[in-house]
């Protein structure tokens, strides 16, 4: 081979070799979400035999400083042994923390929303297989003059029964910082507002969400229940149906 083909071959092995690189640290980068945590939560009802499911949320998240805008990973997982049949994954917003979508779902209309929350969508899934996972885009704001909190309940289809759920877990910082561009935030932390002296979380200290002005049953560390009342709704998205809220109270006597 003359010296003009083996410079030519060289160089276009080189560029081979450096796209082939370039693209395998992009593909690694893209799915490379972080750490992803369990932090806050509970199993509720019991799932069917051999079902295990769980939701994780990354440990830290970070914020625009200018456009409030944030994106988080929402994930759901069978541990078990078998299939879970079909399910729903539910992620909602509360305070200063906003779901503006979920990549698709659908959203949770204002009046069924739970008291407290602001934001809501479901997420219907046909069945999640054993030792599988699924896993969410979700785009939200987070206002750092408040706390914010997410919280991911996983129920049957028809949401009767709620077999785990995440949260109310809030995102925060210590110390935000107004002045960069973004504000990193860690995942069961309470948010101190940037503004000294606002209201922390826009209402009750403790994050919990009330209905008819009663706080909540809870999960996690502040053992919190979201809550799951029965008011009938729609899912919007096409081939997606029966979206309500089931609500867990024991009976009184006399009523």
């Amino acid at each position: 081979m003359s010296s003009r083909r083996m410079t030519i071959a060289t160089g276009s092995l080189l560029t081979a070799s450096f796209s082939a690189v370039m693209i395998f640290s992009f593909s690694a980068g893209a799915d490379d979400e972080g750490p992803m945590s369990g932090k806050g939560g509970k199993a509720v009802d019991k799932a069917p035999a051999g079902v295990e499911l769980t939701t994780l949320l990354p440990e830290k998240i970070e914020v625009d400083n200018s456009s409030k805008e944030t994106a988080i990973t929402a994930t759901v997982k069978n541990g078990g042994t078998k299939d879970s049949g079909a399910i729903r994954l539910l992620v909602v917003g509360f305070d200063g923390l906003s779901v503006k979508g979920v990549e698709g779902c659908a959203e949770i209309a204002e009046k069924d929303l739970p008291e407290g929350s602001n934001s809501g969508f479901a997420c219907a899934i046909d069945n999640l297989a054993a030792g599988k996972s699924k896993s969410y885009a979700v785009d939200a704001t987070f206002d750092l003059k408040k706390e914010g909190k997410i919280c991911l309940p996983v129920q049957d289809a028809d949401g009767k029964k709620t077999f785990w759920q995440q949260g109310p877990v809030p995102f925060g910082a210590n110390n935000p910082s107004p002045n960069a561009p973004a504000t990193p935030l860690l995942l069961g932390t309470d948010n101190s507002p940037v503004t000294p002296g606002s209201d922390k979380a826009g209402g009750d200290k403790s994050g919990g969400a009330k209905s008819g002005g009663k706080e909540l049953p809870k999960t996690g560390p502040a053992d919190r229940i979201l809550p799951l009342g029965a008011v009938g709704a729609a899912l919007i998205s096409a081939g997606a149906a029966g979206l309500w809220w089931t609500q867990r109270r024991p009976e009184r006597s006399g009523s």
